[in-house]
């Protein structure tokens, strides 16, 4: 399964054509090449005021973040464990 990203200015104009225009997500998703689930998770999106959208965004960022530092401090971590466990078993 492919998983294409879409410009953010892309999904705004696909959501709008169906919130202000009044198209139908089936016909959206036929003219433009989308999966109906994402037109649907745009739309969602763009119902959300734009206030709480950045504020969304912001925080999806810093978790985003943490998790990636999580991971680099828990190979850290091992590591040390892996050389501490070496340097217990050399004889001196």
């Amino acid at each position: 399964m492919s998983s294409q990203r879409y410009p953010e200015e892309f999904r705004i104009e696909a959501a709008k054509q169906i919130l202000e225009h009044g198209h139908s997500v089936a016909d959206v998703s036929r003219r433009l090449g989308v999966s109906t689930h994402s037109l649907y998770k745009w739309v969602r999106q763009q119902q959300i005021p734009a206030a709480q959208r950045t504020l969304q965004v912001s925080q999806s960022e810093e978790l985003r973040r943490l998790k990636a530092e999580l991971k680099r401090v828990t190979e850290e971590r091992d590591i040390l464990k892996k050389a501490a466990a070496y340097f217990a078993r050399q004889p001196d």
